[in-house]
């Protein structure tokens, strides 16, 4: 799974976590052999201080000379939770937040690590899905009176997106055509530089090879941010300036 982060489409915070793409060959051979073993070797160290569950674990790979970095540790779990326990991986086998609750409930298993890593590992069992994060980029406040519903949604060949049919998850999604949005802020709620607005999960990568989004990524943007509609708040005058006075000399 590789990070979409920064895209000024999606989040205003340089830097900032707007997404994610689950692909075959995210990484090369070399750096994922390396991110194993910095991996398993971060969670023997964490067994060590009484940690049980489901870990995630961020690495950062230097586009020009292909070196791989640790980025940052996750010992809980996180925002990309969701896509790696719906992959194909996850079906063929068991999904890592079963893990987590088998040791929160004390569960007595036993497990072939060795096995399960090689199945998992396994190339063919890598589907695609990507998800995009959206984030509110402009400045003001708005008090929003629409917004997109959670549901399937499907983007058509005019750019166009329409509401599909209701839904609590994206199992039912059925080509890179539809996807599930969950809404998070909707009317009644105050839409402000920063705020998440909702988030789109896809089963087709939303990040080009070169880094920069796809033109479907940016149908998606641009369709689901026409559904939103507010009332922009005007910010409150200050008293008059003789009210003032005549308050201090009685």
């Amino acid at each position: 799974m590789t990070d979409l982060t920064g895209h000024p489409e999606l989040t205003p915070y340089r830097g900032g976590w707007c997404g994610n793409d689950i692909f075959p060959g995210a990484l090369s051979p070399a750096n994922r052999e390396r991110a194993l073993d910095l991996t398993r070797r971060l969670g023997d160290r964490l067994a060590q201080e009484g940690y049980r569950g489901q870990l995630e674990v961020d690495y950062l790979v230097d586009a020009d000379t292909d070196e791989l970095f640790l980025g940052e540790l996750n010992p809980r779990l996180s925002g990309i939770s969701s896509m790696t326990n719906v992959s194909a991986s996850a079906y063929a086998d068991m999904p890592l937040f079963l893990f987590h609750l088998a040791e929160y409930l004390g569960v007595d298993y036993e497990l072939d690590v060795e096995d399960l890593r090689r199945r998992w590992g396994s190339d063919h069992l890598t589907d695609v899905w990507g998800q995009i994060i959206l984030k509110e980029p402009d400045d003001g406040i708005e008090l929003l009176t629409d917004a997109p519903r959670t549901g399937i949604w499907r983007l058509g060949d005019d750019g166009q997106i329409s509401f599909s049919r209701p839904a609590v998850d994206w199992h039912g999604l059925g080509d890179e055509s539809e996807g599930f949005y969950l809404r998070i802020l909707g009317p009644g709620d105050y839409r402000y530089r920063g705020a998440d607005l909702g988030i789109l999960v896809t089963c087709t990568r939303l990040e080009a090879p070169d880094g920069k989004l796809t033109d479907r990524c940016r149908a998606w943007i641009d369709g689901i941010r026409t559904r939103f509609a507010g009332a922009p708040l005007e910010p409150e005058a200050p008293p008059p300036i003789h009210d003032a006075l005549a308050f201090k000399t009685g």
